[in-house]
């Protein structure tokens, strides 16, 4: 139930709020500016991604930066970011549909392309160089989310976030997907997880590359993939503390005797 249902409910019960308990009770702005906009225009999501919107983006509030979202819609989710990053924050909204052009407005830009042709692609970070947070949730086909990531992850900042939304379609052939098929964007994510871990092989034919040394963390959400990243070198093990109970016999998690 939305706050102003509550709050109406409890005005025609005769009960009585403080202004504390008024006011909404999630810990989510973004939740929060949806309930203060039932009005607004329309905003096209899972619920369940509000609170990996926050967990990963939060530290991007008050910060100026631009965020770029493939997929325009009705323009909702434009004026979300811009409520929830804060007025510093450019939002860029890209859409192949040329009436997306009408949600622009200032703190908000629109561009038309289409997010296969990776050419424009490339041309966004020409325009905006400083994106540090890209949300795919374009025309969700695999060769659109491929394209969209080999192209733009490797140009983000080294604390940019990269979502990509509706990843469920990489299992709907109507969207050229299915389960286990090579060309899903699913399929090409989930190497990903070898490389982050590439700094401890000793495999000779697998060692370290670019998303090795620049990529912090792979999350795994339903129908919604993040990808943190930070500059890295490989790790060491480090040992807190002096007091030694039990020492390892065989090779330490380090590798180490």
């Amino acid at each position: 139930m939305s706050i102003l249902k509550e709050v109406i409910r409890d005005l025609l019960a005769g009960a009585r709020r403080t202004p504390e308990v008024a006011r909404s009770k999630s810990d989510n702005p973004i939740v929060d500016y949806l309930e203060r906009n039932p009005n607004g225009r329309m905003v096209h999501k899972w619920p369940h991604y509000f609170d990996i919107y926050h967990r990963h983006l939060a530290r991007f509030r008050g910060r100026r930066l631009t965020l770029l979202e493939i997929g325009v819609f009705n323009g909702g989710s434009l004026r979300m970011w811009r409520d929830y990053l804060g007025a510093q924050a450019r939002i860029v909204g890209v859409d192949v549909a040329p009436e997306c052009e009408k949600f622009a407005e200032p703190g908000i830009d629109v561009v038309i392309g289409d997010q296969g042709d990776r050419a424009f692609l490339r041309s966004l970070f020409d325009r905006y160089p400083d994106i540090a947070i890209l949300i795919d949730d374009g025309g969700h086909r695999m060769h659109q989310q491929i394209a969209t990531f080999e192209e733009l992850y490797p140009r983000l900042p080294a604390d940019g976030v990269y979502l990509c939304e509706d990843t469920h379609t990489s299992y709907m052939p109507i969207f050229g997907g299915g389960y286990q098929q090579p060309q899903t964007f699913i399929e090409r994510v989930k190497p990903l997880i070898d490389s982050l871990h590439a700094f401890h092989s000793v495999d000779p034919k697998f060692v370290p590359n670019e998303f090795t040394r620049t990529t912090d963390s792979i999350h795994f959400y339903d129908s919604l993939v993040v990808i943190e990243k930070r500059a890295r070198v490989k790790p060491e093990v480090a040992s807190f503390g002096t007091e030694v109970g039990v020492r390892y016999v065989g090779p330490s998690l380090s590798g180490k005797l």
